[in-house]
């Protein structure tokens, strides 16, 4: 998988959370709580989906790694190896 296909997986989960977030509107290194307003349950449930559907764990000391859509897809592509 690629990490634009990472991305775009990454948004698609984003958008289901946040439904009124346009996959379309949000830029490479838009903050997922300070740009798009995502609050703490939003990021939590977020970190359940797509550790769901990638097949991997995102440890709390590792969320940062998905803060931005371009960190989501670096750091979800070396979990997935």
């Amino acid at each position: 998988m690629t990490r634009d296909e990472i991305k775009a997986a990454f948004l698609e989960e984003v958008n289901r959370i946040a439904p009124d977030i346009d996959p379309a509107d949000v830029g490479d290194d838009d903050h997922l709580q300070d740009d798009l307003e995502l609050d703490s349950m939003d990021i939590l449930n977020l970190i359940t989906a797509l550790a769901k559907r990638f097949g991997i764990e995102i440890p709390d000391s590792e969320t940062e790694g998905i803060a931005t859509p371009a960190s989501a897809a670096g750091y979800i592509a070396g979990k997935l190896g």
